[in-house]
């Protein structure tokens, strides 16, 4: 097993931060399906700043019976049903994502994940509405808490919408790319990092 030496069990409460994006074809986390969902994890150096050492993404077949908007369709740019999504079922999906996370969670001697997201309770009303669905046991996540980048950014930059949030931290954003979870969740993970390092920086400096 891979060792951390500088693991974040005692720095969130136990919990570790995996950054979470999840493109859907509605609104409706009962109704709706999940297309895409990806995951990054970050993690600490030996100095304790945080960085981004995994990424995982799937892109997901609709489940049977779910609802297509196509509003949110259009909106994404998703074709559910094109070949070369190489979709998988959505409980295939949970566990390709889910494995990783638990790993490091154990590896950075945490308790949980929890989710870290730009206006995450979308996202986690999907997640839950998913693990639920496909009676997935022992889900990573804490069930319902979660961090937020929108009020993060509002506070740091005095931004709420992510590409805003992004312009305004010095982070590149390409619009052409956004609203695919994979460079969302890498995104908002750089934008987390960068937020968490600028307070261990501001707190190391007020200690001296």
């Amino acid at each position: 097993m891979e060792i951390n030496l500088n693991p974040l069990g005692n720095r969130f409460r136990g919990y570790l931060p995996v950054i979470v994006d999840i493109e859907t074809a509605g609104f409706n986390s009962k109704k709706n399906p999940l297309l895409e969902i990806a995951a990054v994890i970050v993690e600490p150096d030996t100095d304790g700043w945080l960085h981004i050492t995994e990424k995982h993404h799937c892109n997901i077949i609709p489940f049977r019976n779910s609802e297509l908007d196509d509003a949110a369709l259009k909106f994404t740019g998703i074709d559910p049903y094109h070949p070369f999504r190489m979709a998988i079922e959505e409980k295939d999906a949970l566990t390709k994502l889910f494995t990783p996370i638990k790993a490091a969670v154990k590896r950075n001697e945490c308790k949980r994940a929890i989710l870290v997201g730009h206006n995450p309770a979308f996202d986690i009303n999907f997640l839950n509405a998913a693990i639920e669905r496909t009676n997935y046991k022992r889900s990573p996540f804490h069930p319902f808490s979660s961090f937020d980048t929108a009020t993060l950014g509002g506070l740091m930059y005095g931004q709420t919408v992510l590409a805003k949030i992004a312009q305004a931290a010095g982070i590149t954003w390409d619009n052409e790319r956004a609203h695919s979870a994979l460079y969302d969740a890498e995104q908002t993970a750089e934008l987390f990092c960068l937020i968490i390092n600028r307070w261990k920086k501001l707190s190391e400096y007020e200690a001296t």
